[in-house]
């Protein structure tokens, strides 16, 4: 299934608050939501943003490694979920022919946000944790969070 970032949020839990990224899918009217890190949905957020902070991030420094040598981002991939944690898989040409690497949506998201990268979700992924995107209306956007 064809994906999109449709959000970054903050919800408050009883241990504090947590990001969560809401994945749109194409045709769908409910969301994906992926808890992450707040490290990991600043970063897809400045990556949405085209922010530039002067000195490479993680993300940025990632990216930076992969281009460097020959390589790009085909594509990202959600492609299984196991006891509530999501895997991705994150596709990359590289001079050597196509490369499939194991990585954390949260990672493959914020290098998704940063090329522009087609996002895909799989369908049963989807189907588990399926939500209304309305639950998420009344969270605060991550951005607000970060400047606050």
């Amino acid at each position: 299934m064809n994906a999109h970032i449709d959000g970054v949020r903050v919800a408050g839990t009883p241990d504090g608050p947590l990001p969560v990224v809401l994945v749109g899918v194409d045709g769908e009217d409910d969301v994906l939501p992926i808890f992450v890190g707040f490290e990991e949905a600043t970063s897809i957020a400045r990556g949405l943003d085209a922010t530039d902070i002067g000195r490479p991030l993680t993300h940025d420094l990632t990216l930076d490694l992969v281009e460097e040598l020959g390589g790009r981002i085909d594509h990202v991939a959600v492609s299984d979920v196991d006891g509530g944690t999501y895997y991705a898989d994150l596709h990359v040409d590289t001079p050597r022919g196509d490369a499939i690497v194991d990585a954390r949506p949260s990672d493959s998201l914020a290098l998704a946000a940063r090329t522009d990268a087609p996002i895909e979700v799989d369908d049963a992924v989807f189907e588990d944790g399926r939500r209304d995107p309305a639950e998420f209306d009344d969270l605060d956007d991550i951005r607000e969070v970060m400047a606050a």
